[in-house]
């Protein structure tokens, strides 16, 4: 048998829009470890949020590992610990939550076990609610930060046309510094140069001495975008974004409501062995 690694964003893709897993999906993960292969969630989201949302899904054990805050970390389930781990320099973390008070759009980083954010606001409620993770409201963040932060995060859940504002006046102040890309239409994230989803596949594989030639990937939105590229197989949602779609090596015929991740796996690594 030749082990493979499938690598699955969480939301819209392999939870549906209820943020909630299906049983058929459930169960071709199931089989999937039954059979040795690797099962690696590759989410945007913080690794305090992804791991209870793992232990909920089962995929915390054997040949599991956890891409999160959109490649800045790479967690291994059997040690416990990161394997990889990149950040964004403080002096840039100043600038962005201040340009981002000066635009009056909501700006968010990482503590280790927490959100950090300046000031209060629907958008950071709405975004824990969410994600079920701390949040804290300090004076400055750069002065509670002990590392340098795996991403920060601009979100405006009432008024999408301000984010794609917003990224327009900040991309050309923060370029080499930073890269973006929106994980959602309501959220634009920052991450250090060269880091996201795709650049995790290699990392992951050349860690495992597995080829990417065994990869398969399935996503939906634009921070996908790098990961479905970089695997061998890249499985865009139907529910996904035009421009996903556009360069997957296959779309789905159902989408995250409809077991669209079971359709996947079936299609490129259960049915053909």
């Amino acid at each position: 048998m030749s082990k493979k690694i499938f690598f699955t964003d969480l939301d819209d893709t392999l939870l549906n829009t209820q943020k909630e897993i299906s049983d058929r999906n459930r169960a071709a993960l199931d089989e999937l470890r039954r059979r040795g292969h690797i099962i690696t969630i590759a989410t945007g989201r913080a690794t305090g949020s992804a791991i209870p949302l793992a232990h909920r899904l089962g995929l915390d054990g054997e040949n599991c590992y956890m891409i999160t805050y959109n490649g800045s970390q790479i967690y291994d389930w059997k040690t416990g610990k990161n394997i990889y781990q990149a950040g964004l320099p403080m002096e840039l973390v100043r600038f962005l939550f201040d340009e981002g008070r000066k635009f009056d759009i909501d700006i968010q980083t990482y503590s280790e076990d927490a959100v950090l954010v300046e000031w209060d606001s629907y958008d950071i409620r709405e975004y824990i609610k969410i994600q079920d993770i701390p949040f804290h409201i300090v004076d400055d963040v750069t002065k509670v930060l002990t590392w340098e932060p795996p991403k920060v995060l601009a979100a405006d859940y009432r008024n999408i046309n301000r984010v794609n504002e917003f990224r327009r006046y900040i991309e050309p102040k923060v370029k080499g510094r930073a890269d973006t890309f929106l994980s959602h239409p309501e959220l634009l994230e920052f991450v250090p140069v060269g880091v996201n989803k795709g650049t995790a596949i290699h990392f992951l594989c050349h860690y495992l001495g597995l080829p990417v030639e065994n990869t398969v990937a399935a996503g939906d939105a634009e921070n996908d975008l790098t990961m479905l590229q970089a695997a061998h197989v890249g499985c865009a949602m139907i529910n996904g974004e035009e421009k996903v779609k556009q360069a997957a090596d296959y779309v789905t015929v159902n989408d995250c409501d409809h077991d669209g991740v079971a359709e996947i796996l079936h299609r490129f690594i259960l049915d053909v062995e």
